[in-house]
């Protein structure tokens, strides 16, 4: 009943503020400001709601006032309630719609300023959506469009989202080229920290592609001071970033003394209760637990796709340790033995042995009919190949001396 309450309460109150914005068509000064700030109690009243289709109808309503009003505080506001609308659940089909829309009014309106930015947030919620051509499509207008206009900031903001859509799509050197770009920009003006903050996640992310975990933790370290001094929500993402560094660089150790740190203890939650975990079964060498650890904390490390990517690397690397020790007094083993003796399905065992023989990492060979896996001993390094190119180095040297001794004789005559 307190709920039912509530929300009456709220509707009330969001009819009321309506007829303040809408009441009356004064554009004096103090009813623009008034109306301003109505505007903001307004959105955050549907945000409470959950009623995202009644900020939508909001923004239509307001393009009377949008023609009173700067162009400036018309692309605030905007802005905000586009903002607003995204802390709706399940609203990214909604905010593709509205910023269509707005885009739409924005070039009817001929609003060159506001119709670039949601443009890039549209370009963004096609990112979040995985539909990155179409991000791709809209990033490389603005880039063209941008660059002449010669705005750094937003350049800034194109370049990193164009870097984070070609990371998704695998494409690390054109990633990298368009953060190196978002760098440039950025050193020419002064950037916002929360911006700054970006920046340096996605060098972070983009180091630990590479595997330059060392170089990885380093910008995460510096990206999530930034957002914790904001208190942005981001620096927990951040956060568990690093600690996966630290995991990846076999320092999972450190990790409960990063988390037990002053800054660490402000986020403490799931997510980095996943790390701990995720830290805990490394140290331990243990596959069971550490399959046990990504099955508990599906949303904060599988459904991450950075955090997942990582972590598969990581959960093969330590499979294939464990087998290597496991195997190693055989020469003719079950690989039903094998399974149970690392506690594993026969089936994901039978695979992983059939991918490390391909990729020589120990001589062998998979008896399918007999269940059973065959070790061979390792063959001796052939010593041919070391002879003939020691053979043509002592050559060169023969043909370096008479040609320096025939040089000589020219020279005497």
């Amino acid at each position: 009943m307190a709920a039912a309450g509530s929300t009456e309460e709220l509707k009330a109150k969001a009819q009321q503020l309506q007829q303040t914005v809408f009441a009356d068509s004064a554009s004096d000064a103090e009813s623009v400001k008034q109306k301003e700030e109505a505007v903001g109690q307004l959105s955050d009243t549907f945000v409470k709601l959950q009623d995202a289709k009644a900020l939508t109808q909001l923004l239509s309503q307001l393009r009377p006032f949008f023609g009173v009003i700067p162009k400036a505080k018309t692309a605030k506001i905007v802005r905000n309630i586009i903002d607003q609308i995204a802390k709706i659940p399940n609203s990214t089909d909604i905010q593709v719609a509205v910023c269509k829309e707005q885009v739409d009014w924005a070039i009817a309106e001929k609003r060159t300023f506001l119709r670039q930015r949601i443009q890039l947030r549209l370009a963004s919620l096609y990112l979040a959506t995985a539909d990155y051509q179409e991000a791709l499509k809209i990033v490389g207008g603005l880039l063209t469009e941008v660059k002449k206009l010669d705005d750094k900031l937003l350049l800034v903001d194109i370049h990193l989202l164009e870097s984070r859509v070609h990371h998704a799509l695998r494409n690390q050197p054109k990633s990298r080229a368009s953060l190196t770009a978002a760098r440039t920009a950025a050193n020419a003006i002064y950037v916002p920290i929360s911006l700054q903050a970006e920046i340096d996640t996605q060098s972070g992310i983009l180091h630990a592609e590479e595997r330059d975990y060392k170089t990885a933790y380093s910008y995460f370290f510096e990206a999530f001071e930034q957002f914790s001094a904001l208190d942005d929500t981001q620096a927990v993402a951040v956060l568990k970033y690093m600690l996966l560094c630290k995991v990846m660089l076999n320092e999972a150790g450190d990790v409960p003394a990063i988390i037990s740190s002053k800054a660490g203890l402000k986020y403490v939650g799931q997510d980095v209760d996943a790390m701990r975990a995720v830290a805990k079964a490394y140290h331990d060498r243990s596959l069971k637990e550490f399959q046990g650890v990504l099955d508990s904390y599906k949303a904060q490390l599988v459904d991450d796709a950075i955090i997942h990517t990582h972590l598969t690397a990581l959960y093969g690397t330590l499979l294939e340790q464990n087998l290597v020790r496991l195997i190693e007094p055989f020469s003719r083993v079950e690989v039903s033995h094998v399974a149970s003796l690392i506690d594993l399905p026969l089936a994901t065992v039978e695979q992983k042995l059939s991918q490390m023989i391909l990729d020589k990492k120990f001589a062998g060979t998979l008896d399918q009919g007999a269940g059973c896996l065959e070790v061979f001993a390792e063959p001796p390094a052939a010593g041919m190949y070391g002879d003939a190119i020691s053979i043509m180095d002592t050559l060169a040297s023969v043909v370096d001396t008479l040609w320096t001794r025939s040089q000589h004789v020219v020279a005497a005559v």
